[in-house]
């Protein structure tokens, strides 16, 4: 259903990504859908495609423009070089704007790294309509989440040794304080339960229920 792209970056740039359109075409309205640590693997390529299905335009930008990782060490190295500030001044807001140009209709969702990178999205880059974060947050020095000015919803796993329950619950303090119009859901799952291809994770009745609450925000936010 997709396909790989070249969009262009604020900087002038260029950068890969994986678009993939509905039946209404290029009217339709937008979703930046941010990569896992893995990096923008087939995994991230299906969910684009599901979204495509659902009526949106998906387009997940290759933040590590080329470089995929197979194992856990391999995703941290990848990680740990990322250059986030590009990643998001650049890479996602070239990708919002790219989807954008044909309807501003646009929000941005993230997995893990994603999820991080997608409330700093939403604080540092062109704001989104909308915002889906699911089971990432970044540091409090890098964004603060009170500053979110869109709708947002987060997933996060009650059995997660990175975003766990003081870290969640900290983000909906700031969330609060900022007076952000959120909903937070806590799955008994584990980090990760969205990812059908990581059997020691997946758990296939949270993710149905995850993505059911998903699609109804995108339909109320975006249409």
């Amino acid at each position: 259903m997709g396909k790989m792209i070249e969009l262009s970056r604020p900087d002038g740039q260029k950068c890969s990504g994986y678009l993939a359109t509905p039946a209404a075409g290029d009217g339709a309205p937008g979703l930046v859908v941010v990569q896992e640590w893995w990096g923008l693997n087939d995994q991230i390529k299906s969910i684009a495609d599901r979204y495509a299905e659902a009526g949106y335009r998906a387009l997940a930008p290759d933040l590590y423009h080329g470089k995929l990782a197979t194992t856990a060490e391999e995703a941290q190295k990848l990680m740990g070089g990322l250059d986030w500030g590009q990643a998001v001044t650049q890479d996602l807001r070239g990708a919002l704007q790219h989807l954008a140009a044909k309807n501003a209709r646009v929000g941005v969702t993230g997995y893990c790294m994603g999820g991080a990178l997608t409330i700093l999205a939403c604080v540092q880059a062109p704001k989104p309509v909308a915002a889906v974060c699911f089971y990432g947050i970044p540091p409090a020095a890098a964004a603060d989440p009170a500053k979110i000015k869109v709708p947002f919803l987060g997933h996060f796993a009650l059995h997660d040794d990175w975003c766990n329950a003081k870290a969640v619950g900290a983000l909906e303090k700031s969330l609060q304080a900022g007076g952000v119009r959120h909903t937070i859901h806590r799955y008994d799952a584990k980090h990760a339960f969205m990812n059908e291809r990581r059997p020691d994770v997946y758990d296939a009745a949270c993710a149905k229920t995850a993505w059911e609450r998903t699609l109804a925000f995108w339909r109320e936010h975006l249409g």
